[in-house]
């Protein structure tokens, strides 16, 4: 069992195997320091608790970052990505228009501009 926090520095190098079996032995450690509790454990185990829980977080962020990071390399260059892979932004924003959106014509559009195109006039200058 593990007796001292757990350093997220350390959790960055370990593989995904290491990482699920450091969670299952911080969980079952906290399964036992809970029983100890509910029997009339000792002050200093019931501590101890806290740091556990704050452990089995810093492990299971560190998975979830790892496997983010997998998911973006998959999706990379791919049309499109997950909802939760997106970048979050506001909702009026994502909903606007794309640049490439905006400058499209219709065809309507299209033929005006080029049947009658703004007139150009020459501005005698006064001296």
């Amino acid at each position: 069992m593990s007796t001292s926090k757990v350093k997220s520095g350390q959790l960055w190098g370990k593989s995904k195997d290491d990482l699920k079996k450091q969670l299952v032995d911080l969980k079952t450690e906290l399964g036992q320091l809970r029983t100890q509790k509910v029997t009339g454990g000792a002050a200093s185990k019931l501590t101890k608790i806290h740091d556990i829980r704050k452990s089995i977080a810093r492990v299971l962020t560190v998975i979830n970052a790892n496997q983010r990071a997998q998911l973006r390399l998959f999706y990379k260059g791919k049309k499109y990505l997950p909802l939760d892979l997106r970048p979050k932004q506001t909702r009026a924003i994502r909903r606007r228009l794309s640049k490439e959106e905006k400058g499209v014509k219709t065809l309507k559009a299209k033929k005006k501009h080029t049947h009658f195109p703004m007139r150009k006039y020459a501005i005698k200058a006064e001296v």
